[in-house]
């Protein structure tokens, strides 16, 4: 299993997500993509990747204990291209909760984004392309494709992952906000556009 980390500006959670892979059960092998232009570097690492499978690994996200024997079973199906896993944020309070109600509920309809420890056969990454060169909703754009390549799993675990780059804004704000730029983007409106409106949000 390949586990590529995309980082920019994240000096403290790289060692912690470099330990953390290293304590999971399994034969794991991590790459870092460290810098601007996150797809591009997505997709030069994916190409050094040896694994059958590749995961994107944010680095304030955890993968469940059972990770691999969970990404394992999934690649032993042929008809399977790829997934995530089941999301929970972390904390016991009601913002973290409704988030991961939310996100819940928004897997079940086919939507999912990065945060979720996306993962993807090699050669279905390769089949389509990789990650697109976007300023935002890159992410998003590959899972689209993704689900349209084929079946998709979503593994149980959770999967942890922090809610800091949202918790300033609360819940309404937030839902708001996933639900606006995502429609936008399905609407057509061009992504360099949608990335102004998302830091003016932010």
């Amino acid at each position: 299993m390949s586990v590529i980390v995309p980082v920019l500006d994240e000096a403290v959670e790289l060692p912690r997500v470099a330990a953390h892979v290293a304590s999971l059960h399994g034969e794991w092998e991590l790459l870092v993509a460290e810098g601007a232009g996150r797809a591009a570097r997505l997709n030069a690492k994916a190409r050094e990747a040896r694994g059958e499978l590749v995961l994107i690994l944010h680095a304030d996200s955890r993968l469940p204990a059972g990770a691999y024997a969970s990404l394992a079973g999934a690649a032993a199906d042929p008809l399977v291209v790829g997934g995530n896993f089941a999301l929970r944020f972390d904390g016991d309070d009601r913002f973290a909760r409704v988030l991961t109600a939310a996100y819940a509920l928004q897997r079940r309809y086919g939507f999912y984004y990065g945060d979720s420890s996306v993962w993807v056969r090699r050669s279905v990454f390769e089949r389509l392309g990789g990650f697109r060169e976007l300023p935002i909703m890159d992410d998003y754009d590959f899972v689209r494709r993704l689900e349209a390549a084929g079946r998709t799993e979503c593994l149980p675990g959770p999967a942890r992952t922090s809610d800091r780059r949202w918790r300033a804004m609360g819940v309404p704000r937030t839902l708001l906000t996933w639900w606006a730029i995502r429609w936008l983007y399905l609407a057509g409106v061009p992504p360099a556009r949608l990335a102004g409106l998302y830091h003016r949000i932010r």
